[in-house]
């Protein structure tokens, strides 16, 4: 019996500790979280460096540094630039440095370091900033894109016509170059600031491989034998153009280039096969109608233009980072909630996906003779690791340890849930609960919605972006994020339900996810509010301006009308495939899919979230729905940020957006007045 006492009562110390020193992280914790990202494993399969991004509140700014983990041991910090980041880690062939690139200077160069320590190196010197950067198979040469250099012109135009710019039609090509990779010289090179001493700029000069050509390289690959380079290219460098890309082949003794690839519409360069005779490549052959819903198609080609073949023709979903190896062409993909590796047999192009015991892949990279693999994963119940195993993957080691700064945080539980919706689609999302969930209580409950469309919600212990969906659920809520058709992970039939139906058949699936819900007793019907961001923030707006559901709804950088957008937005085709037409081809479908058509029904007091100069979603959705609401008398409210494009990509400001999320919400839901802090 005394025993028995004591379990009880030691029990229950435990259960009270907990609850004393279990809390809930404040939105700058949830902001501060370090992250982990971008594994990439040696040549010999013993070492991986990674990126891991952690938050600079002084500055402003979310900075990215290289961690190294020798043989699988305790990762240790490698760069530190305290005023930029250092990204894109690759490893030498000989596996004696890593390549990065920085900006430590004027421009982003790129930098190496040695894996047995010491300071990094600056390995260019251009006039622009490098975007992306390969090793020569012998590791003595690095071949960088950059953009072409027209600032003298430029800076003469406007002296002399003040400034003006033609749409669509000023644009720097992107060029491939090479640069020297001289080991022997980095012991005495310079720091950024005495770079412009002549003798070293000489040392650190590049050269340009194709300087007559009216094309912009997209990506590039090396041949495994360092003799040929193939690229993919399009046009111009406009964002519209992908449509027009192809693939080359440049060859470096001859200095001439043969186009391997060319169909109608985009083909995308992936790899070369490990012997050097083929190349992988994605395309949407001939289809420019819609490819932005339909799944990318998969090749392999001779180098001389046969054995063109279809690969992985019987897997409905888009696999994305691929690679040729050895044992096989892998890459990931989105499987409803889950993202696995797949490998592809590239005789018979069946795909098979591999055990590896983690729910969602972001990145994998794999050593030379591909026995050894690090990757990125994370689960339903912790946030982004790096890991390391052999091949197969079945018992990897967990070099990290990103999760533990969870500890003692009352976050999110997560589970998946389905439901019909209006028309019969059957419609997964994530139903997120509160720690301390109690089934015979009714909860108010946040649908949040994600971009796109052809993102994806998943489980996780922290999800946020602007919103505070770890507070609320510790505040006594529940949140719903679902998948609606068009969302990735569910195959191209799924992403093509929302085809001339945006708005409509997206309100259908969260108004009867909210439905199921409230059928099943769990959420307070009269309590309902939904936000999102991009795709999301339309889908929002659609819902205010056509349900009266919700009690308050947030509209993050979401689309008012159609036509609005059209003229406005970097992406054209993405309306004219969605919608199967233009405005003046089919007024009807613009307005039918159109929030700012069904103004006149609004009634829902809805905040408005937009970045200022956001190129994708133009403000003046924003501006244009914040009117319509004023002279509807509804509550409504603008915000917005200053400097920003799309995202919210600094801490600050996000930290601003959640204030501003949480006081709406507050508001409306739980019927409270907050002051934002300003201290």
């Amino acid at each position: 019996m005394k025993n028995s006492f004591l379990i009880i009562s030691t029990a229950f110390c435990m259960v009270f500790l907990n609850a004393q020193t279990t809390k809930s992280p404040s939105f700058e914790d949830i902001i501060s979280l370090q992250s982990v990202y971008n594994a990439v494993i040696s040549p010999d399969g013993n070492h991986i460096v990674f990126e891991s991004q952690t938050v600079d509140w002084k500055e402003n700014r979310y900075d990215r540094e290289l961690w190294l983990s020798k043989n699988a041991d305790k990762p240790i910090q490698l760069t530190n630039n305290l005023k930029g980041n250092s990204t894109g880690p690759k490893w030498s062939p000989d596996g004696k440095w890593i390549a990065f690139l920085s900006k430590r200077g004027e421009k982003t160069q790129i930098q190496a370091i040695r894996l047995a320590g010491g300071e990094s190196f600056q390995v260019t010197q251009t006039e622009n900033n490098i975007d992306d950067f390969e090793w020569s198979p012998d590791g003595r040469k690095i071949a960088f894109l950059q953009s072409e250099d027209k600032s003298e012109e430029q800076k003469k135009r406007k002296e002399k016509l003040g400034g003006f710019e033609i749409e669509d039609g000023e644009y720097n090509l992107n060029q491939i170059w090479l640069a020297d990779f001289k080991p022997s010289q980095l012991s005495y090179m310079p720091r950024p600031d005495q770079l412009k001493d002549t003798v070293y700029t000489k040392e650190l000069e590049a050269r340009l491989i194709m300087d007559s050509v009216t094309f912009s390289v997209n990506s590039f690959k090396w041949s495994p034998d360092g003799k040929k380079i193939a690229f993919e290219h399009q046009p111009d460098p406009l964002i519209n153009s992908f449509f027009k890309a192809d693939i080359s082949i440049y060859d470096i003794e001859s200095k001439t280039y043969k186009v391997l690839v060319n169909n109608l519409s985009y083909d995308g360069l992936v790899d070369w096969s490990p012997d050097g005779d083929a190349i992988l490549y994605k395309s949407n052959l001939n289809d420019s109608t819609s490819n932005y819903y339909l799944n990318d198609k998969l090749f392999r080609i001779n180098t001389d233009g046969s054995r063109n073949k279809q690969l992985a023709a019987d897997f409905d979903e888009n696999i994305n980072g691929l690679k040729w190896t050895k044992n096989g062409i892998f890459g990931i993909a989105w499987q409803k909630t889950q993202r696995p590796v797949l490998r592809i047999d590239p005789e018979n192009g069946k795909a098979k996906i591999l055990p590896i015991n983690s729910e969602r892949i972001w990145n994998f990279s794999f050593s030379e003779d591909g026995n050894k693999i690090a990757y990125a994963a994370s689960n339903d119940n912790d946030i982004t690791e790096i890991y390391h195993s052999d091949y197969p993957a079945k018992d990897s080691r967990k070099i990290t340890e990103s999760s533990k700064q969870l500890f003692n945080w009352s976050v999110a539980k997560s589970e998946v849930i389905s439901w019909k919706s209006k028309d019969g689609a059957l419609i997964e999302g994530i139903l997120h609960k509160p720690q301390d969930y109690d089934p015979a209580k009714k909860y108010p409950l946040l649908v949040i919605i994600h971009g796109g469309p052809t993102g994806i919600s998943t489980p996780g212990p922290t999800p946020s972006y602007v919103y505070p969906m770890v507070q609320w659920l510790n505040k006594g809520a529940l949140i719903l994020r679902p998948n609606y058709r068009g969302s990735a992970g569910y195959g191209e039939d799924f992403r093509s339900l929302n085809v001339k139906n945006l708005g409509v058949g997206d309100a259908w699936d969260v108004l009867s996810g909210v439905a199921y819900l409230e059928d099943k007793g769990i959420i307070d019907g009269n309590r309902v509010g939904s936000m999102g961001w991009s795709q999301g923030g339309y889908i929002s707006a659609f819902l205010t301006t056509n349900s009266t559901k919700f009690k308050a709804i947030s509209v993050g950088a979401g689309i008012s009308n159609w036509m609005t957008y059209y003229v406005n937005t970097d992406i054209h085709p993405f309306t004219r495939q969605y919608l199967k037409g233009t405005p003046w081809s089919d007024k009807k479908i613009y307005e039918k899919t159109s929030p700012m058509t069904n103004i006149n029904k609004a009634a829902t007091p809805t905040l408005i979230q937009h970045g200022e100069l956001d190129k994708r979603v133009p403000v003046a959705n924003a501006f244009e729905l914040f009117q319509g609401l004023k002279d509807r008398g509804i509550e409504t409210e603008l915000v917005i940020y200053k400097g920003f494009g799309h995202g919210i990509n600094k801490p600050k400001e996000r930290l601003a957006a959640t204030w501003h999320n949480w006081k709406w919400f507050g508001k409306y839901i739980w019927d409270e007045d907050i002051d934002i802090p300003e201290e």
